[in-house]
């Protein structure tokens, strides 16, 4: 039994657990999806990353988020491949490798301190190898 001074038994069933931290799923689901849409717009910043992020966090705490984000025309294909397969497509891929290397690119030519262009683009690298690591959706494989 729940009481304001017995804290829930960590050993009851997800969904219970799940229901107190529901505010805070939802409000990282819809950050994540404002981040991401901010992205849209500014370079440098991801977007498919903030989405995902976003559907994950709206599967625990916004089924309404959840589904209108299955749903959308332009995100919900990627977010089904993801969850189902762990799988981008391959358009995504070079789309973030084209990003990726843009970025990089104005960092070379304008960020005066080295370590931290090199540290980025190095992070900027390992992201793009694990990238193309991931498998294609299967009706693009």
């Amino acid at each position: 039994m729940n009481t304001p001074d017995r804290p829930a038994d960590p050993d009851a069933p997800a969904p219970a657990r799940r229901a107190r931290f529901k505010w805070a799923w939802w409000l990282l689901a819809y950050a994540s999806l404002g981040t991401g849409i901010v992205g849209i717009f500014v370079p440098g910043l991801p977007t498919t990353v903030f989405i995902l992020i976003s559907a994950w966090a709206a599967s625990r705490g916004s089924e309404r988020l959840h589904g209108w984000l299955l749903g959308h025309p332009r995100f919900g294909p990627a977010i089904r491949d993801w969850q189902a397969h762990g799988a981008v497509s391959r358009h995504g891929k070079w789309m973030a490798t084209l990003t990726m290397a843009v970025c990089a690119g104005i960092m070379l030519w304008c960020v005066p301190v080295a370590w931290v262009k090199w540290f980025s683009i190095g992070s900027m690298t390992v992201v793009c190898v694990w990238l193309w690591l991931r498998p294609l959706p299967p009706a693009e494989a």
